[in-house]
């Protein structure tokens, strides 16, 4: 079972001034994995709250997958590749790429995402942008190989081909 971490990060979210649609977006698309989600929660655009969260979720309640959803554009606060970047380990630029590759194909605006992915420990981390539309696109890019991905970060020896 793969335990999932949800971050909205939305300065109107977490003032509830705007329901989460995008978080519970990733909820719906993540059934499609074994996995259940084992903390979710909103959180303003401020780089310092979402390094502490993306640490607490994958150093202290452990879990596999880290989705965060907001902040991936070029607004001013949108912050949460450079906070992503500060605390991984490891980048998977493939992930990223893919999902703006697959993007582009429905929005010119797709080009400037700057979502990424990586790995803290043994947590896979990936942002998604803030709409429901776009994780909806962006997430079933990456689905087909975030088990495989996880098992992977988990030492998995199989083979890959």
């Amino acid at each position: 079972m793969i335990k999932v971490g949800i971050i909205t990060i939305s300065d109107k979210g977490s003032r509830g001034e705007r329901e989460d649609l995008s978080g519970r977006e990733i909820e719906r698309l993540i059934k499609s994995l074994t996995a259940e989600v084992a903390a979710y929660e909103v959180i303003p655009d401020e780089r310092d709250e979402i390094e502490d969260k993306i640490k607490v979720y994958a150093d202290d309640k452990g879990v596999d997958l880290i989705l965060t959803t907001g902040g991936t554009g070029v607004s001013p606060r949108d912050v949460t590749p450079q906070a992503t970047k500060a605390v991984i380990e490891t980048e998977l630029p493939g992930m990223a790429e893919a999902m703006r590759a697959e993007s582009l194909k429905k929005t010119p605006h797709a080009m400037i995402s700057r979502a990424m992915a990586g790995i803290r420990g043994k947590t896979l981390i990936i942002n998604l942008p803030g709409s429901p539309r776009a994780v909806r696109e962006n997430l079933s890019v990456v689905l087909p190989a975030i088990e495989h991905t996880i098992d992977k970060i988990k030492g998995d020896p199989t083979e890959c081909g």
